[in-house]
């Protein structure tokens, strides 16, 4: 399971930079690399979904302060992508103009859609960092290469020598 979780996070990762760059893919690959981000989301809540509800069910109970603060953190994330994406679809040139559907445009739904492109960027910031201990421990147990070896010999915190003195 944790290798499944690791592969679907890179891939909302790699589908996370590509779309939130719409001036360098342009707009109609934004949008469908938009919709594939918002997939693998769903797929991710999904594989998660037993955490959700016991962290959401024992929310105000004597629970671990980083379990709440990663829930927190989540919810959030969670607002800012269903608003980022629903204000995405308001603004569509391309993806629902392919299904015959005009959209929406206005200045209101693109200020929208700005803010919650950075409100999701710092969550993601945020979410990486509570997780930071399972990416590296799944980065070294299911993506090993030769390289690795010599990187993690290169970021060991090196033994410094303190000299203690009582007066």
């Amino acid at each position: 399971m944790n290798k499944t979780n690791l592969f679907i996070d890179i891939g909302i990762f790699a589908a996370f930079l590509i779309a939130d760059q719409p001036a360098l893919t342009g707009v109609p690959l934004h949008e469908w690399f938009s919709v594939a981000f918002a997939a693998t989301i769903v797929v991710h809540l999904l594989l998660h979904w037993k955490w959700i509800v016991t962290v959401g069910l024992r929310f105000f109970q004597n629970l671990f302060h980083t379990s709440r603060l990663k829930f927190v953190v989540d919810s959030l994330l969670f607002i800012a992508f269903t608003l980022l994406m629903m204000t995405g679809l308001m603004i569509s040139r391309s993806f629902l103009v392919f299904f015959g559907i005009q959209p929406m445009r206005n200045q209101i739904w693109t200020a929208l859609h700005a803010t919650s492109a950075s409100m999701m960027l710092i969550m993601i910031g945020l979410h990486f960092a509570l997780s930071w201990n399972w990416v590296v421990g799944m980065v070294r147990r299911y993506l090993s290469w030769p390289g690795l070896r010599t990187f993690k010999a290169q970021i060991q915190p090196v033994p410094v020598p303190v000299e203690v003195t009582r007066k």
